[in-house]
């Protein structure tokens, strides 16, 4: 919600305790994400942080809220790797090292592909908030590389991010192959070359 200012309202700060619950929550809500995938249940979650499901609720209206909350840490420092790689004298290198953080970020958890996938054209998702700021961060290293006439014209970053998600996605099923989401990766480069 925004004022008539065009500003969003300020968030009032939380109770000791009501902090301490939403801390817990997070911490609880990143161990059984890692070790159970995104779907892990949330009774459990709440039940782990010592507090009910209620309380759950009231910091995280929804499963997609909650995971926007346990991943912001790790798109900060995707967003920070990303202005870092603006300065890459080979912009189509900088996309590929992006892409690959975002790999192994998306490995770190179960799941988050495939809800990272579900809410890609979806703005009103809580996942937004991450989906958003990473979206605006690829597409300035996919013009560079573009510009440089490194990638064709024609790729969007929704698309980049879409068949990243899915590699990782792949990754993921086939925990046998540690190469496999490298390999695509290199497929998807030759792809985005133009054509000769």
């Amino acid at each position: 919600m925004t004022t008539s200012t065009g500003r969003t309202p300020a968030t009032r700060p939380m109770r000791a305790d009501a902090r301490r619950n939403y801390d817990r929550l997070l911490a609880e809500s990143r161990t059984a994400f890692a070790e159970h995938g995104t779907d892990a249940s949330l009774e459990d979650i709440a039940r782990r942080a010592g507090v009910g499901i209620g309380t759950l609720y009231r910091h995280f209206p929804n499963r997609h809220a909650l995971l926007s909350a346990v991943f912001e840490d790790a798109v900060s420092a995707l967003l920070v790797r990303s202005r870092e790689l603006l300065d890459d004298p080979q912009p189509c290198a900088a996309l590929v090292a992006w892409l690959r953080a975002i790999v192994t970020h998306a490995g770190e958890y179960r799941g988050l592909s495939r809800a990272l996938m579900s809410v890609s054209r979806d703005d009103s998702s809580a996942l937004a908030r991450c989906s958003a700021p990473m979206s605006e961060a690829g597409q300035a290293l996919l013009a560079r590389a573009q510009e440089a006439g490194s990638v064709r014209a024609d790729i969007t970053i929704g698309d980049l991010l879409q068949l990243t998600n899915a590699i990782a996605l792949a990754a993921e099923e086939t925990p046998g192959d540690p190469e496999l989401a490298d390999r695509l990766l290199m497929l998807t480069l030759r792809g985005l070359k133009p054509e000769a």
